[in-house]
Formats: structure tokens, sequence, C-alpha cells
């Protein structure tokens, strides 16, 4: 499977199997489109007749009007356009042969065994507090109260969790918990006594916490912040960008906004993480898709990790995404794209979470076919210990698991976790960007469809633009070092 396309004067091809990015000319670029839609045989080569076909296609195009800079090169060196389409011709066939382009599925045929694997439980996320000293509009914890009672977690559960976490992880070292709510800073107490038990019991079970802590910053100070720095791994700070975008959604229970109060807070946050290991995280509505602004806002204020997404909600919300916003949001992302390179390019660069795509290294197997692993590796704990295959099920009965005291009861939930991946999607088999979202979330698919096996459309949508806009943002970057070691090689 191959994708093309074009951005902000890149022309990208994207291999999708094997993960290769291609940058080239319009010519190239032609040539793909052409082979793409071409019979190959089983070296994905196409007939000579056919190539033949392509050469003269091309030929007349080029000899067009229009396309004269393109063979200046060549014809520098002179050669004739039809010349300069066979050599070109012979570029892509010589990707092809290095099986860089047109490449086998090698995961589908490992999907049997993938669903078999052996899981161990890796991560938890603790519900803290059921309960929030914010009223903020699109909360799908319904202000902390998910569908349920507002209760603080006990340390006698929090510890049972941490038990439930070490005995299931097998043999696996480094574990995560993240502190999460509602609003965890409620009940700081015993977060800060779980982190205590958690540091004890490393020792013992040789195992390694990662902690980490998602706030509203309202009861954010320095003891806290000192806490954080010294203890957990991560810190999200939940902030919307602009101050009115923010006070609209994120009011307090009084209906004041709470942007006033949180973002000396969290500038301090950021400063004494020395501007790593951090997001502040927000969210975009119907209300305000021109958000590119909101991120270049934080961006303004200094912030170097941030995280803006687009709402899942259901289309009656007079908030939510819909179908018709989907053509803006993408014109933003483009937006932000453009800005991002424009800062690295000053030395004022900034990690916006959606674009960051590790093209070296990438996603495990298993990460890459079923994402975060919701219910098998990861899964959600409440107030009172009950287990759901994450934060966003909480609520939903018929996917409560268990609890941390007796452990998962409903092996087939667990089950039909492990066995959902890109594979068992129908939207997701032809789609290019299945090994980035790598399926895209259960609890989304279930909350739109009522099923984890299918897939949340305008999510999908959005998914999609992302991963052009940060392949593209990697091919700049890559031009622009090439240039500059060009220039370096002059000097």
């Amino acid at each position: 499977m191959v994708h093309q396309y074009k951005n902000n004067g890149y022309n990208i091809v994207l291999d999708v199997n094997s993960g290769m990015v291609h940058v080239v000319d319009d010519l190239i670029y032609d040539i793909i489109e052409l082979y793409k839609e071409a019979p190959k045989d089983e070296k994905h080569l196409v007939s000579e007749k056919e190539k033949e076909t392509i050469i003269n296609k091309l030929t007349d195009k080029y000899q067009g009007q229009g396309y004269a800079a393109l063979f200046d090169e060549y014809k520098e060196e002179g050669k004739s356009v039809e010349s300069a389409v066979k050599e070109a011709v012979s570029e892509v066939e010589e990707l092809i042969a290095e099986g860089a382009l047109f490449t086998e599925d090698i995961y589908e045929n490992y999907i049997s065994e993938f669903k078999s694997r052996q899981t161990v439980v890796k991560a938890l996320c603790l519900h803290i507090a059921h309960d929030c000293n914010l009223a903020c509009k699109y909360c799908f914890a319904e202000e902390g109260e998910y569908q349920g009672r507002r209760a603080l977690m006990s340390y006698e559960v929090g510890k049972q969790a941490l038990d439930f976490l070490i005995a299931h992880s097998g043999n696996r070292k480094n574990l995560e918990v993240d502190f999460f709510g509602g609003e965890p800073l409620m009940n700081f107490d015993v977060v800060k006594r779980l982190v205590e038990y958690g540091r004890e019991q490393e020792k013992i079970h040789n195992k390694k916490f990662r902690f980490t802590l998602t706030t509203n910053g309202i009861l954010l100070n320095d003891e806290v912040m000192e806490f954080a720095n010294r203890e957990m791994g991560n810190v999200v700070l939940s902030i919307d960008g602009r101050k009115e975008i923010n006070d609209l959604m994120r009011p307090s229970r009084n209906g004041k906004g709470s942007y006033d109060i949180i973002l000396p807070k969290f500038k301090k946050v950021a400063e004494s993480r020395n501007q790593n290991n951090y997001y502040v995280r927000g969210t975009f509505t119907h209300n305000n898709l021109d958000f590119s602004e909101d991120v270049i806002h934080l961006a303004e204020l200094g912030f170097k990790q941030i995280s803006v997404e687009p709402v899942v909600a259901l289309p009656e919300e007079s908030y939510a995404i819909k179908e018709g916003d989907v053509e803006k949001v993408y014109e933003e992302y483009d937006k932000l794209a453009a800005y991002i390179l424009k800062k690295k390019q000053a030395g004022e660069g900034f990690n916006f979470f959606h674009f960051m795509i590790d093209l070296s290294g990438g996603p495990c197997v298993a990460k890459r076919l079923s994402g975060c692993g919701s219910g098998t590796e990861y899964m959600a704990v409440t107030p009172w210990g009950d287990l759901y295959p994450c934060h966003q099920f909480v609520g939903e009965e018929q996917y409560l698991m268990g609890n941390v005291f007796e452990g998962v009861k409903k092996a087939e939930l667990q089950e039909e976790f492990r066995c959902c991946n890109v594979y068992s999607k129908e939207k997701c088999k032809d789609c290019f960007a299945k090994f980035y979202c790598s399926g895209g979330c259960a609890a989304n698919a279930y909350k739109f469809h009522g099923s984890i096996h299918d897939a949340y459309d305008i999510g999908c949508k959005l998914e999609r633009k992302r991963v052009e806009c940060a392949l593209m943002i990697k091919a700049a970057e890559a031009a622009f070092q090439e240039e500059a070691d060009e220039l370096e090689a002059t000097l």
C-alpha cells in the first residue's frame, strides 16, 4: 500500500507497510501514481508494455506547457524529456527492488500469533478522586462522577491496586501508574502515601514505578510542585489555550474562569522541570475551530511541550466536532505545521504531541497493531477498586472487568480487547495511517458505534491529517539538515 500527498511544497510518498517515506519531485510522484493504478507482477513491477504506456503518457504531459523548469538540469546534460522520464521510471523500479516501495504487509500473517500472545499488566490509571473543583463542559467524566457517585480513593484501595499491578506484571520491570480524576490533587495525601508505598515495593520486587499526574492546576502549590518534580515522571497540565477559550469550557463550579489561576502555576511547573517531562494539554471544540491560535498562544507563552486535541462528543452536543468542521480543522493543522517549521528554523521549536512521529524506530509490532493495550496491559481503577479497560470505560457496567482485590473476573472481556487490532476493523484495513494510530481509541469506537471493533469516523479523518502533517515536518527537517550540511561542507 502506498499513500501520496502534497503538503507545504513537498511531494510525499509513504510506503505504508515498510514505513519508508520518500520526498520526490513532480515526475517521480506522477510515476508512482500511475504504478499504483497499473497491474503488477509478484515483484510489484509493471509489464514492459505497461511501462511503455506510462513513459509515453508522462512524456506527452511534461513536453507540455508549465513543466520546463523541472527539466532544466536534464537539458543542461543534453537529455530529452523522454530520456528523463525513462530515468525516473528506473529510479522507481530500483526503490521497488530494494523493498522501499509497494512492499508486502508482513504483519497480517502474524496476526493469529499476535492474538494468542501472553500479556501482562504494565500500567494502571488510578482514579484517585471521582470529584473535581472545575465544571468543564466537555468532561467525559461528568465533573468527576463517571456516571456514579463522588468519592476519593482510600489508601487501602490504592495500595491493593499497586499490589495487583506488581502481581500481574510478570517479569516486566518498568511499570506505570497515572494519578487521575476528577482532580487527583483533591486527594493529595493519598497520592503521596501511595508513591511512598510504591517506592518501598520497588526494592522488594525488583520493579520500577513511573508515576504520572494529571491536574487542572487549581490546587497546585509549591509543596505539590516539589513533590511532583521529585517523584513524577510526567505531569499533564490541563489548559485549553487562550483565556476566553479556556474560561468558556473550563469554568469553576461557581462559573468563574480558571485561566488566571492556573497559568502562573503552569509556567512555574514547566520551568521547574526544565521544559521537559510535562505537557500542557488542551481540548478544542466546535467553539474554537481556529485551535491553531490556542497552540500558538501556549507556545508564545514559552511552553515547549504542548498537546491540544479534538473533543470527542456526540453530534447533539453544541461543542462537538461535526462533519462540516473537518475541512476547517484540516486547514488549522496545515497552518500549525507551517508555524512549527518556522519556529524550528528560528531555533525556537517546541513539541506538539500529535505531530510527533519516530521514523527511525517507531512503535513495536504490538503497539502498531493494537495501540494502547487497554483491557489487557492497561486498566483503570475506580476509587472503590473496580477494574475497567481504561478511564473512558469507567461507569459502563458491561465493561466492569473485576476488582483489585479479586483480580479480573471477566476473562472474556480481556480476550475481546486482546483480539482488537487493525485487522479486526474493516475501516482500518485499507487506511494508510493504521500503523500510526493502531486502530484508534476503543472507547471512542464504542461511544459512537457500540463496538470496540469499529472506529470513530471523524477521529480517523483527523488522525490521517495529523500523520500527513507530521511526515511533512520530518521531510522539511531532513531538507533543512541537508542544506545545513552542504553549507558547512563549503566553509
